[in-house]
């Protein structure tokens, strides 16, 4: 674009902006991107409401109408890694958490989300909305780049010998767990009935597997999930996964940064943290958005 044509736009754009935003005192944020206050709670539609959804998602805010072409369900680090296995590799995980089976560990409160994940799963691509996966997955070179503080914090024993990239052996006998966290890895799956749901998500084109190399899925300048988002012109985004303190409200904030909408489902989040960690990231996500349980959102969608 020519420099006279970029600055014409700008000028235009100005004008709109200044029209659009200034007179209305319910309307927030500019031309590109806002909000409409509403009689019950607040349109997310950015002046698109064909085929639009109301969903009555509790106080303090109430309830939202969302652009389904626009909207997405983002399901974060729900692997083998967190679910399955012992914790002696993994960071997030207490004994006092682990199940009496001698090789499935992991985290079973993260395990007890899923049929509830399933459920949204299937409603959202039955609304045509799109289902994101996104979950750690490192190369080589993310290896390269990876800062001591992670090496320090997924080490399994206090050397960097166990942390990314070290040979996790094999589990229940003849799995092969792969290295830490390594793209195409077993241990780097989704969990369970989950892998099934990616896998035929992904073949019918309703569903989308992000690698991720921080604990956010949005972390750094552009990620492949918000090149994603932005082509594809995705706005509003509603999180769930494990866990609920670390990578699910890392992705969210991250995201929340970058100017998306924000919606955490309670539901579909866990954690291994004590208590007040969940409070910490629920207090503020409905600052920064919205906090709802799937219960708010299911009879809108199905």
């Amino acid at each position: 674009m020519h420099l006279f044509s970029y600055l014409a736009l700008l000028a235009a754009a100005h004008g709109v902006n200044a029209q659009l935003v200034n007179p209305n005192k319910n309307t927030f944020g500019n031309v590109f991107n806002f909000w409409t206050k509403t009689t019950d709670g607040w349109d997310l539609t950015r002046g698109n409401a064909t085929n639009a959804i109301t969903l009555p998602l509790p106080d303090p805010r109430g309830q939202v109408m969302i652009q389904p072409a626009s909207s997405a369900l983002v399901i974060i680090d729900m692997q083998n890694f967190f679910l399955v296995r012992d914790n002696p590799n993994c960071r997030f995980i207490t004994k006092n958490n682990l199940s009496q089976h001698p090789d499935l560990g992991g985290d079973p409160l993260g395990r007890a989300i899923i049929p509830t994940t399933i459920n949204m799963i299937h409603a959202f691509r039955a609304k045509g909305m799109k289902v994101f996966w996104t979950n750690w997955g490192l190369t080589d070179f993310d290896l390269i780049s990876m800062p001591p503080a992670f090496f320090r914090g997924f080490s399994s024993d206090g050397t960097s010998a166990t942390s990314f990239g070290s040979d996790m052996g094999t589990i229940q006998g003849n799995i092969s767990v792969g290295r830490k966290l390594m793209r195409g890895s077993w241990n780097a799956q989704p969990f369970g009935d989950l892998l099934d749901e990616q896998l035929a998500g992904v073949a019918h084109g309703s569903d989308f597997y992000f690698n991720k190399n921080r604990l956010s899925g949005m972390w750094g300048t552009s990620t492949p999930m918000q090149t994603f988002l932005q082509d594809n012109l995705i706005t509003t985004l509603f999180f769930g996964g494990v866990n609920i303190d670390q990578c699910v409200w890392g992705t969210l904030l991250d995201s929340y940064y970058k100017g998306y909408d924000v919606i955490l489902v309670d539901d579909i989040s866990a954690t291994t943290s004590p208590s007040a960690a969940t409070a910490m990231v629920d207090f503020n996500a409905a600052l920064d958005g919205w906090r709802a349980n799937s219960t708010d959102i299911l009879p809108a969608l199905v």
